[in-house]
C-alpha cells in the first residue's frame, strides 16, 4: 500500500523478509521502481519500504480500524497468487476481532510467527495477498492482508471455506510511525537487515535442505542422502553463496551453526532472530560445527540483504 506520494510503502515483513532485492510496481502509473528498507517488525509483520525516485503517486485512503464489529461488508484486495496486473477482489465480511494466530510460510513450514490482535475475514484472500488493503465500502482502508486458511468439505459436491486475517490498520500504522522515527526496540528493525551469504534449514530437514542443491561438501551444496549431522541442535547451513563473507570463512554446506555472538542456536529460525537485531557492516562472531565434528569459529560481516 501506498502512503505518501513520495514513494513511502506499507507491507508485510514476510513479503520482503530474505530478499536480496526488491523492485515494486505501482499500478497507478505502471513504473517500477528500486525499494530501501526503512524498517520492519517481525513479530507484527510489518515492514516500511521507500521507493527510490518516486514522486506524485497515487495514495491508499486510510479508515480506522477501531469500533469495527462482526458483520462490517469488506473487499480484501491483493496480488493473488501472483498473476500481476489489476488487482484481485475477494468481498466478504469480518468474523471476528483481536485474534491469535499461528501463521507459517507455505514454501518453508519450519518459518512460523505468532501475530495477535487480528481482524478475522471470510474474504477470499490467497497467498499473494498478503500487503494488500482490507477495505469498507468507501475504498477505505481497515486492514493489512496477511494470511489465510483454506479448508474443504468431504462431502460430495463440497464448498470450499476460507478464513482470512488481516492486520488492524491503526495498528500496522502504530509500528509504521516508529519505524519512521528511526525507534528501534526489541520489536522493530530500522533499516536493513544484515546478510551473512547463506541458507539454512533445521537439522530434521538435512535430506531436502542438502540434496536440493546437489554436489557433495562443496561450499555450495551436499547430497543430503548419507548426511550425519555433528551436533543434535543448530542451524543446518543448506548453501554458501559464493563471494559472501560467510564464503569467505570457510562455511560449507552441511556444516551447523551452534551459536552467534556466544548466543545458542538451536533452530533454522534461532538463528533468524539473533540476526534480526544486526545491521549491515556488523561483524558476528559464528561458531558451527562441520560434518565431521570438528568446533570453528569465524568472524563475519554482514551484507545488505535488500540492494
Amino acid at each position: 500500500m501506498v502512503l505518501t506520494s513520495s514513494g513511502e510503502v506499507l507491507t508485510n515483513n514476510h513479503v520482503i523478509a530474505g530478499a536480496t532485492a526488491i523492485k515494486v510496481r505501482d499500478i497507478g502509473n505502471g513504473r517500477t521502481y528500486t525499494a530501501k528498507v526503512v524498517g520492519y517488525s517481525d513479530s507484527n509483520d510489518v515492514a516500511v519500504l521507500q521507493l527510490q525516485g518516486a514522486s506524485g503517486l497515487s495514495t491508499v485512503s486510510i479508515g480506522s480500524s477501531s469500533g469495527l464489529a462482526p458483520g462490517q461488508r469488506i473487499v480484501a484486495l491483493g496480488n493473488a497468487e501472483g498473476r500481476g496486473g489489476t488487482p484481485s477482489t475477494a468481498p466478504g465480511a469480518i468474523t471476528g476481532l483481536d485474534q491469535t494466530i499461528t501463521a507459517g510460510d507455505s514454501s518453508n513450514s519450519a518459518i512460523t510467527e505468532t501475530l495477535h490482535g487480528m481482524l478475522q475475514t471470510n474474504a477470499g484472500i490467497q497467498e499473494g495477498d498478503s500487503g494488500g488493503p482490507l477495505v469498507n465500502a468507501a475504498g477505505q482502508v481497515l486492514g493489512m492482508d496477511t494470511a489465510a486458511n483454506t479448508s474443504s468439505s468431504d462431502t460430495y459436491g463440497g464448498t470450499t471455506q476460507t478464513t482470512g486475517f488481516a492486520i488492524p490498520i491503526n495498528n500496522a500504522l502504530t509500528i509504521a510511525n516508529e519505524i519512521n522515527k528511526g525507534e528501534s526496540s526489541s520489536t522493530v528493525h530500522i533499516g536493513l537487515a544484515g546478510f551473512m551469504g547463506i541458507g539454512v534449514d533445521n537439522i530434521s530437514d538435512a535430506s531436502g535442505c542438502l540434496s536440493s542443491t546437489g554436489g557433495g561438501n562443496n561450499g555450495v551444496g551436499g547430497g543430503g542422502g548419507g548426511y550425519t549431522a555433528p551436533v543434535s541442535s543448530g542451524a543446518l547451513v543448506c548453501n554458501v553463496y559464493p563471494g559472501t563473507p560467510a564464503a569467505n570463512s570457510g562455511l560449507i554446506a552441511g556444516d551447523v551453526i551452534t551459536a552467534v555472538n556466544g548466543q545458542t542456536v538451536s533452530s533454522e529460525s534461532g538463528l533468524t532472530n539473533i540476526l534480526a537485531g544486526d545491521h549491515p557492516g556488523n561483524t558476528v562472531s559464528v561458531t558451527y560445527y562441520t560434518e565431521s565434528g570438528s568446533k570453528h569459529t569465524a568472524s563475519i560481516a554482514l551484507l545488505e540483504i535488500a540492494k
